[in-house]
């Protein structure tokens, strides 16, 4: 049995009180980087390479994206290999994002694919609707990931949405990513915080407030506050923008958040890294 020190049991506590002890690694957990910014390096079959990098920096997980919907990931469908290069670097991962496309056509090859790599987590970027939607759009786009979500669950898959695009636009006055939490059900469909929505008025902290236990990931940039609101605002390290990290990670465990990645370039991805060491 593995026996608990003193801080790891402060840190447990606090997190079950609701509180957060912003020591290395916010809320206990392994940092995390997702790797589509840096898919060069897989595209060019260098993904053990990748893997070297990212454990060297003091990642302790990864979260990919499929090869059956990513074309810079198409190297990566020997499950089994990927799986055994992850764990021989010393790295794990639970979660991936895939293409809403693939899981329409063929999803239970990206199903036998999670498995084999040993993922839990099955995530999409977008439900893809329309830039200008009715509710309609959003009832159908929430309806159909709700039966995609049913057919994962079966397989002990938890299905997942991320919020860019399509989230990110209003339906009759209201936004588009509330509507669609109030019609996805809770059980099927978990979320993942995008960090950097926070340049579109999305704070995270309200939202894991507001939706408790809808959350349970989180993709970590920060964003320059000068460029807040920008078509594309300018990204910057944990703790060099406008995003305030002590109430995000205070209300993580209330949104039900237990994974988090940093979604950056590879030099930020240092910086985030080594400061969300020091939280």
């Amino acid at each position: 049995m593995r026996r608990i020190t003193r801080r790891t049991f402060l840190a447990t506590a606090a997190v079950a009180a609701g509180g957060v002890m912003l020591h290395a690694n916010p809320l206990n957990l392994p940092i995390g980087s997702q790797t589509w910014p840096h898919r060069q390096m897989i595209k060019d079959g260098n993904f053990a390479g990748l893997l070297e990098t990212l454990r060297s920096i003091g990642v302790g997980a990864i979260e990919l994206c499929s090869p059956y919907g990513y074309a810079d990931f198409a190297s990566l469908t020997d499950a089994s290999e990927v799986k055994m290069l992850i764990a021989g670097h010393g790295l794990t991962c639970e979660s991936s994002h895939f293409g809403l496309r693939e899981l329409r056509e063929n999803q239970q090859r990206s199903i036998d694919w999670a498995h084999g790599v040993g993922i839990t987590q099955m995530y999409v970027a977008s439900l893809g609707g329309p830039a200008s939607p009715t509710i309609d759009d959003v009832k159908r786009a929430a309806d159909e990931y709700n039966r995609i979500a049913a057919v994962a669950a079966k397989a002990g898959i938890q299905q997942g949405l991320h919020n860019e695009d399509f989230e990110m636009t209003t339906v009759e006055g209201r936004r588009t990513y509330d509507v669609l939490l109030e019609r996805l059900d809770p059980q099927l469909v978990k979320c993942q915080f995008q960090m950097s929505t926070i340049s579109r008025g999305f704070v995270a902290a309200d939202y894991f407030t507001r939706y408790p236990g809808r959350f349970i990931s989180m993709h970590i940039q920060d964003v320059d506050r000068a460029s807040a609101g920008a078509e594309s605002p300018r990204q910057v390290a944990v703790g060099q923008g406008m995003i305030d990290w002590a109430a995000t990670f205070r209300a993580a465990p209330t949104g039900g958040v237990r994974s988090y990645y940093v979604e950056q370039t590879m030099a930020l991805t240092r910086a985030s890294v080594a400061a969300l060491k020091q939280m």
